[in-house]
């Protein structure tokens, strides 16, 4: 297999995980993130451990015009994408009102509309190919009542989801695969950067934690069995079952304890 996958958001975390997933099953790599140093220290490891080509391609998602370009640096390079990982995200706790609406601006640029681009700009080259991948990375929240402190985090995450739902069905038959990943508490340096890991650590037993490379195996294997949706972890299951079977005001209080546990509201 001579295949290639562009991953967002892969110089660390669950995007670096998956790049390692993928690079381990023979694909070849297209990492974008903002930082060069940890993009090309990562595909230097893929490189020396699986033998596949790692391109290293960085990008701001957070401006306007960075798929479109992102795309056309990926054919100057004379690439071609069969799998897409939109993975790229951060979240804002300071909440909603004490947030810079550029901040929130940006947000919703890198998790919400690059990610809808990058997908309308590749699927029609997978489906014109008879193959293609596309693995978007949401989390437990966007299945849960939002939340106070990071508000936008858990709706952005539940657009991700619904509109995987609608891709996924769209596909159907065009031998492309569309999934959404929806992780829980996972292991990785997202809560060092958004500055909650103290608090998460405190609220929350190490059980509830899972790993990221465990966490990118599932979503690999997920969509390549093309399931449209894939939760990882037991109690992660139980957790985003309860939100959907109770009551409405009941599940906001659940979640509303959540955030007080983290010190958010």
């Amino acid at each position: 297999m001579n295949r290639s996958v562009l991953i967002t958001g892969a110089s660390a975390g669950i995007g670096a995980a998956l790049a390692r997933t993928y690079a381990a099953e023979g694909w070849n790599v297209i990492l974008t993130a903002r930082r060069q140093a940890p993009l090309q220290a990562l595909a230097d490891d893929l490189t020396a451990a699986h033998g596949v080509t790692a391109t290293v391609i960085p990008e701001d998602l957070s401006d306007p015009t960075a798929p479109e370009r992102l795309v056309a640096t990926i054919a100057a390079h004379d690439l071609t994408v069969d799998g897409l990982v939109n993975n790229a995200g951060f979240s804002r706790v300071t909440g909603f009102l004490d947030t810079d609406l550029s901040a929130h601006r940006a947000m919703i640029q890198v998790m919400l509309t690059a990610p809808v681009e990058l997908s309308r700009l590749l699927l029609p080259g997978m489906i014109q190919r008879d193959f293609g991948r596309v693995l978007n990375v949401a989390s437990l929240a966007g299945q849960m009542p939002a939340t106070g402190g990071d508000t936008l985090y858990g709706p952005i995450k539940s657009f991700l989801i619904k509109a995987s739902q609608g891709l996924h069905l769209e596909t159907q038959g065009t031998g492309v695969h569309v999934t959404v990943l929806n992780p829980g508490y996972t292991l990785t340096e997202f809560h060092d950067v958004n500055g909650s890991r103290e608090q998460v650590s405190s609220a929350y037993p190490a059980w509830m934690w899972m790993d990221a490379a465990r966490v990118a195996r599932i979503g690999y294997h997920a969509c390549e069995a093309n399931r449209p949706s894939v939760t990882p972890g037991v109690m992660n299951n139980v957790m985003a079952g309860l939100a959907r079977f109770l009551p409405g005001g009941l599940a906001l209080r659940m979640v509303a304890n959540h955030a007080k546990r983290l010190d958010r509201i």
